[in-house]
């Protein structure tokens, strides 16, 4: 099964940039986005032979994501059930046969920290929910996690380390999720690999440099590590200042 996760910073400037031809090549068993920045109606997607599942922020133009795939699910459930997180867009979860499949934007902590605690708040309710849904069903979580785990993880770790999405916090959240009993699928394959983002910012020509963060991830339950063939960072991708992230799974 080959799934595919993509921050595309607004569906349609990416439609605009070529999204569907990447959408038709790749043939992901299921494609999820993040930050799709729309509201219901605002477009329309010829993705012939997908199930289509949105998730709007009330906010117009802010947040959203949305995730296409081949089989139906045998339920679809939005948000996390917690009334304070669950008004802009950030979670879709499918529920299949053998897994639970969860699409997610995690909120950004912004500048001067200014939502870092909202921040904190948010990763342990959603901790707590997936650690919920694993306790039925694996679980594969990808998105837009917004937090480089590790140094290894972005370019220049020493002049960001109290930026949004690497505080010691933030870090320190993720490092909870994986000891809840999950796995970072990429550095399960790939633990020394340097160099590998999946986020440039579109200031300093930091893409050209590959100055960039990983920053989005296919994160599964730890049963499912045998079950794990491949996970892959597509970088020559463009269309938004992320790429898109891959995990093949046998499921």
């Amino acid at each position: 099964m080959r799934m595919i996760s993509w921050n595309v910073n607004g569906l349609r400037a990416a439609v605009g940039k070529g999204f569907l031809d990447y959408f038709k090549e790749v043939d992901a068993d299921i494609f999820s986005l993040q930050e799709t920045k729309l509201q219901a109606g605002q477009i329309e997607l010829e993705t012939e032979g997908f199930y289509q599942y949105w998730n709007y922020a009330e906010k117009k133009g802010y947040s959203g994501v949305a995730v296409f795939t081949k089989k139906e699910p045998l339920a679809v459930t939005y948000g996390i059930g917690v009334e304070e997180h669950d008004h802009e867009g950030r979670v879709i979860t499918l529920e299949f046969e053998n897994f639970y499949h969860i699409t997610v934007y995690t909120p950004n902590s912004q500048q001067e920290n200014a939502r870092l605690a909202y921040r904190m708040d948010w990763e342990d309710a959603f901790r707590a929910y997936v650690k919920g849904l694993d306790e039925k069903k694996p679980v594969v979580i990808c998105g837009d996690l917004n937090v480089a785990h590790n140094e290894i993880d972005l370019k220049n770790p020493s002049t960001n380390r109290r930026s949004a999405g690497f505080t010691d916090e933030e870090r320190g959240k993720f490092t909870d999720l994986l000891a809840a009993g999950f796995v970072d699928t990429f550095r399960h394959f790939y633990p020394d690999a340097t160099g590998m983002y999946s986020w440039w910012s579109y200031r300093f020509k930091a893409r050209q440099n590959n100055a960039g963060w990983r920053i989005d991830y296919y994160v599964v339950s730890e049963r499912l590590k045998e079950k794990l063939v491949d996970a892959k960072i597509h970088t020559q991708v463009m269309g938004s200042d992320h790429c898109p992230v891959e995990l093949e799974i046998e499921l």
